[in-house]
């Protein structure tokens, strides 16, 4: 088989040799325009892709192609059903990032308690130095033991979540996610956000969640709040979570992912007055780790499809 690698950037640090062995050639690109995507692809058996968009167009053009091999979980960048009727296997990768994601969670969780930021913006600023005391008190330190936790979406992050935060003695309140069938235990999300004294959202983007934390539902959060997202960009409204935070109807947020990546500069959320925001470039996912766990994954779907034995197909 000819393999190409159409965008390798995320994972050029890593040893792909689990991948390429499999393949008589093996092209790597660290990034892809759409403008060539069919000109590098050309005569390719397989396709290992993370961002790049498939259509129908491109892929009813690669004759050859039988394999595409998402390195990642998302697959809304790949027409299925075209890849279907052209008789192309589509592999995703499931439950690499855990691990990295939960870390990430807690580390800006713990933050977020602890005025981390603020405290170290004031050291370099010379505050400490100046202290009358032997330490510096200008912002307040929260413990989260006893806090209320509310998490959206339930599936393996959001319970890897729920294992750390009661470990912390965090109490864990699960929302009934909008557009699924209801279960019980979890409570209407409406109800939820009043009770809670941080909201951690792990499900995806769709019709039913773009969007959700909106105005409207961040005003139902209490004042000492907290947000945390390392979901999707869209599932929260970003110029209302800006206003949010501006006017102090919420205390703080860490965010992971934002609606438009790489953003703009205009984004909402790159404002520079908004106060006690952690922002982040889409990284809670990208531990050395999480990233060879891809990488392992990817291999064991080529050797499934190969072996007709598939583990992780999707198409």
């Amino acid at each position: 088989m000819n393999g190409v690698f159409l965008d390798s950037l995320a994972m050029d640090d890593l040893d792909l040799s689990p991948i390429s062995s499999h393949f008589k050639t093996f092209t790597v690109y660290p990034s892809t325009p759409s403008a060539r995507i069919l000109e590098r692809s050309a005569g390719a058996t397989a396709l290992i892709i993370n961002k790049v968009r498939l259509d129908r167009a491109i892929l009813t053009s690669l004759p050859e192609l039988r394999l595409i091999c998402l390195v990642a979980t998302g697959s809304d960048n790949i027409d299925l059903a075209a890849a279907h009727d052209a008789g192309i296997a589509v592999y995703n990768c499931q439950a690499y990032g855990t691990d990295s994601v939960v870390q990430h969670v807690f580390t800006v969780l713990l933050a977020l308690h602890t005025n981390l930021l603020p405290y170290t913006t004031d050291v370099g600023a010379g505050l400490w130095q100046q202290a009358r005391q032997f330490c510096l008190l200008n912002h307040p330190i929260t413990e989260i033991r006893s806090k209320r936790l509310g998490i959206v979406g339930y599936g393996t992050l959001g319970q890897g979540v729920a294992d750390v935060a009661r470990a912390f003695g965090m109490e864990v309140l699960i929302a009934a996610r909008p557009g699924t069938p209801a279960v019980p235990g979890r409570i209407p999300l409406e109800a939820l956000l009043p009770q809670i004294d941080v909201l951690s959202l792990h499900c995806p983007l769709t019709a039913t969640t773009r969007s959700l934390i909106d105005t409207a539902m961040l005003c139902r959060l209490q004042p000492h709040a907290f947000l945390i997202n390392t979901a999707r960009g869209g599932i929260v409204d970003e110029a209302a979570l800006a206003d949010a935070l501006r006017s102090g109807r919420l205390a703080g947020a860490a965010m992971d992912v934002l609606v438009k990546e790489p953003p703009d500069h205009d984004s909402p959320l790159l404002a520079p007055d908004i106060p006690n925001l952690i922002l982040t470039p889409h990284i809670a996912w990208a531990s050395l780790q999480a990233r060879q766990r891809i990488v392992e994954q990817t291999a064991e779907n080529i050797t499934g499809f190969l072996d007709d034995s598939p583990v992780r197909r999707i198409a």
